[in-house]
């Protein structure tokens, strides 16, 4: 059966549409860019395979298309900057194949601009087709939540910008298929700019609680009352929940190095989350030495190190930054978490517990860095010696939390 539709990228991005556009009866094809291509479980690939996806055997079955989105990885370089190269790479590879009134979208994170400056002439040069003209070219903002089992691709709306009103509509009529609501942006730079106000909004917002988490921590108030309290006005107030960092693919953005332009208030926002980790070791030392006990040689249990509860994924996730500072400090550290089976911290392979009821009641200190939905925390907080709760997860004054 030929595919109405390629993704280009089976990442964190690509794999949730694809999965979507099946369960919509839409024939998918699926085309890898790299290495950091995401995975299916056998369960998932024979659905999607029994509904109509399969993995591109080469590239010239992407010419084969009505609509091609390019969901390729943008991970932040060394400058700080969002790389680009696995996006060039998809681009180059569509437009040696692309053929007159393919939909070409862009889902990929990327700088406001990018669809316009940097993708069309790829894309134009590459085959000799004019955007707008010979075929539809158009941005929507990614809105992947991975385990958030509410808000899905069919109830989420989705953005659009077209280079063109017809490039607009011709995407639209696409996600029509896929979602209950569409939003027209005014042109691509728009619907890229939705992109970065929405990341930048929770990166800002996490910050602003995980500082008062540190503020109610000296003056001795439970800031999880507060939100809890606080979340009950039922206007201009969002809950946000401090943690020991922020993970996840999608990273903050100030467009310094693209335009110039320094958002203030975002650079400050990373410096205060790029800093919680090291409170995490800060408040863990304190608890140990009160309880007349060092951090050097004290064994130290951390429990979840995904980034999200109920998921495998790691990307982001402070567990790694957290663990490598307790070894610095001369600590003994062991890992539990149901969903990854082996973790390595600086090369070296950690001490993966058989069961965290038995030890965290060995351990000295235990660390709570995601509560995953198996965590019996009640049995928790009454077998550890000592717990350090960062997600504000255990009953209350059953742990010390963040």
């Amino acid at each position: 059966m030929p595919a109405d539709l390629a993704v280009i990228g089976l990442g964190h991005l690509g794999l949730p549409l694809a999965q979507a556009a099946v369960a919509a009866g839409i024939p998918t094809l699926g085309y890898k860019t790299g290495p950091e291509a995401g995975s299916l479980t056998a369960a998932e690939l024979r659905r999607m395979l029994s509904r109509g996806f399969r993995t591109a055997a080469g590239p010239a079955e992407l010419g084969r298309v009505r609509t091609a989105v390019i969901c390729a990885p943008t991970p932040r370089g060394a400058d700080g900057t969002l790389d680009l190269s696995q996006v060039e790479a998809a681009a180059r590879t569509l437009a040696a194949r692309l053929r007159p009134h393919t939909t070409v979208i862009l889902e990929s994170p990327v700088q406001p601009g990018t669809t316009e400056e940097f993708l069309r002439p790829l894309l134009e040069e590459g085959s000799g087709l004019r955007a707008g003209r010979d075929f539809h070219l158009a941005y929507s903002p990614s809105r992947v939540d991975p385990g958030n089992r509410d808000f899905t691709p069919a109830n989420t709306p989705k953005v659009i910008g077209g280079l063109t009103p017809a490039c607009t509509e011709s995407a639209a009529a696409f996600y029509n298929r896929l979602t209950d609501k569409v939003v027209r942006a005014r042109g691509p730079r728009e619907a890229e700019t939705v992109q970065l106000l929405e990341t930048n909004f929770r990166h800002v917002n996490i910050a602003l609680v995980n500082e008062m988490a540190v503020l109610c921590n000296d003056l001795g108030v439970d800031l999880w009352d507060v939100i809890r309290c606080a979340e009950t006005k039922p206007f201009g107030f969002q809950a946000f929940r401090p943690g020991p960092g922020v993970g996840g693919h999608a990273v903050p953005q100030d467009l310094r190095g693209h335009t110039g332009h320094t958002l203030r208030m975002v650079e400050l926002a990373q410096q205060v989350n790029n800093h919680m980790p090291q409170y995490v070791i800060q408040r863990a030392a304190t608890l140990l030495n009160e309880h007349g006990k060092s951090a050097r040689g004290a064994r130290v249990l951390l429990l979840g190190v995904t980034y999200k509860p109920d998921l495998a994924d790691q990307q982001g996730s402070p567990a790694q930054e957290i663990a490598i500072r307790l070894m610095e400090l001369g600590a003994s550290v062991s890992y539990h978490d149901p969903h990854v089976p082996s973790w390595s911290v600086l090369n070296r392979p950690l001490p993966r517990a058989d069961s965290f009821y038995e030890a965290a009641a060995d351990a000295d200190l235990t660390i709570l860095l995601q509560q995953h939905r198996t965590y019996d925390l009640q049995g928790l907080s009454v077998k550890a010696q000592l717990l350090l709760d960062t997600r504000g997860a255990t009953p209350t004054g059953a742990a010390h939390r963040l």
